[in-house]
C-alpha cells in the first residue's frame, strides 16, 4: 500500500468514529433532555444510536461521562468545586459564592456567557444544563449534609436560583451597582443567604 493510501485509510478510520462518537451523543442529548438523567440508561442511548452498548463505554467514561459531554462546559465542575467541597457544610457558602464569582471574573468569561444565552434560549439545552446543575454541581455542594432526599433536592435548587440569578444580573444583564461590586463585596452580601439554603433554617412551607 502506498503511503498516501495508507494516509487515507487512517484519515477514513477516524471520520468513522468521529461519526460514531457524534451519533452517541446527539441520541444522549436529546434522551437526557426528553427523560433526565435517571429515566435514560445506557442501553436506551445504544438503540436510539443504532450502536453496540459496548461502545458508549468505549468513546465515554459511562454515563455521567456522557452528560458531561452533552454539554460543552468551559470548566469542570468537580475541578472547580473541589476546594469549596472539602469544606464542612456549614462553612461552604461565601466559598462557593466566591468560587464561582472568580470563575466569571476569568478569561472563561466569554465562554460562560455564551453558555448561559444558549440554555436560555433553548428548551432542550436548559434541559441537559438542568441536569448538570443537578448531577455535577448541586449533588457536590450539597454532599456531607444530614438532610433526605427532599431537604437537599430544595435547599440545592434554592442555592441555584440565587447563584443564577446573581449571574444574570452581574454579568448577563449587567445591572448596575451589583455588576460593578468588588467580588469580595458581592460575596459578603450573598454568601450569608446562600449558607442559609444550605444548612441554615428554612421558612415552613
Amino acid at each position: 500500500m502506498k503511503p498516501s493510501q495508507r494516509h487515507r485509510s487512517r484519515r477514513g478510520r477516524r471520520g468513522a468514529a468521529e461519526d460514531t462518537r457524534g451519533t452517541i451523543l446527539a441520541a444522549a442529548r436529546m434522551l437526557f433532555a426528553e427523560h433526565g438523567y435517571e429515566g435514560t440508561s445506557l442501553r436506551r442511548i445504544a438503540r436510539e444510536a443504532s450502536v453496540d452498548p459496548a461502545l458508549l463505554h468505549h468513546y465515554f467514561d459511562g454515563k455521567d461521562g456522557l452528560l458531561a459531554a452533552s454539554v460543552e462546559l468551559p470548566a469542570d465542575p468537580g475541578e472547580v468545586l473541589a476546594a469549596v467541597v472539602e469544606l464542612p457544610p456549614d462553612q461552604r457558602g461565601e466559598a462557593l459564592v466566591r468560587t464561582l464569582l472568580q470563575l466569571w471574573e476569568s478569561p472563561l468569561q466569554p465562554a460562560l456567557l455564551t453558555l448561559i444565552r444558549s440554555t436560555i434560549g433553548s428548551k432542550r439545552q436548559s434541559a441537559l444544563m438542568r441536569e448538570i446543575f443537578k448531577r455535577r454541581i448541586l449533588n457536590a455542594v450539597m454532599s456531607g449534609t444530614e438532610y433526605d432526599d427532599g431537604q437537599k433536592e430544595l435547599r440545592g435548587s434554592l442555592v441555584a436560583s440565587q447563584i443564577l440569578g446573581l449571574v444574570i444580573a452581574r454579568y448577563v444583564v449587567r445591572l448596575e451597582p451589583v455588576a460593578a461590586l468588588p467580588v469580595e463585596d458581592v460575596v459578603g452580601q450573598v454568601g450569608p443567604t446562600v449558607q442559609r439554603y444550605l444548612t441554615g433554617e428554612l421558612q415552613p412551607g
